[in-house]
């Protein structure tokens, strides 16, 4: 989809250009109403995101519609209005939405207007319940550390007998060198 405006202006073009593909090239995007944010509070948020892969930008509500409408996602007019930004990357959506929620508890001023994580479209609550998840790389390890356990078992319960009859001929060894003595 070629972007288009009202107007030939190259700038407009190039913004929305921008916009759509910091979406496309995205798995997530996280959209705040960043209400009376500081500089430095967007810097903060700005340097946080970063350590997760993300990255923060501020966007007209009408670019942002363009943007998800190529990328086929869906977003309700509430997301679409007031002051925006987005939120996109590649990292741990979990990690990311961890760090949103912590920095929002400190900043009222701003909030989650919503997220779309690949094909699902989140709210304001499916964000916070996302930030309470384990990151990727804990739920792969829990995962691997739970199909692993039944094979270790079946090894246990398979070298049990033979562990026996060592134990047993250690204990007559050790017998037979004590009456020796």
């Amino acid at each position: 989809m070629k972007p288009t405006a009202n107007s030939k202006r190259p700038e407009k073009l190039s913004a929305i250009s921008a916009v759509m593909e910091l979406v496309d090239k995205s798995e997530y995007c996280f959209v705040l109403n960043y209400g009376n944010l500081t500089v430095s509070d967007f810097s903060e948020l700005r340097k946080e995101l970063g350590t997760h892969g993300s990255e923060m930008h501020v966007v007209k509500n009408s670019y942002l519609a363009r943007a998800v409408e190529k990328k086929g996602w869906t977003v309700s007019k509430e997301v679409l209005s007031g002051p925006t930004a987005v939120i996109t990357g590649d990292g741990d959506p979990a990690d990311v939405a961890k760090a949103i929620v912590t920095f929002l508890k400190k900043n009222e001023s701003a909030s989650v207007k919503g997220a779309q994580l690949q094909e699902s479209t989140l709210s304001r609550a499916d964000v916070e319940v996302l930030s309470s998840l384990p990151s990727k790389d804990v739920m792969r390890a829990t995962l691997l550390g739970t199909m692993a356990a039944p094979a270790t078992s079946l090894v246990r319960v398979l070298v049990a007998p033979l562990t026996g009859v060592l134990y047993v001929l250690k204990a007559k060894e050790e017998k037979q060198d004590g009456s020796a003595a």
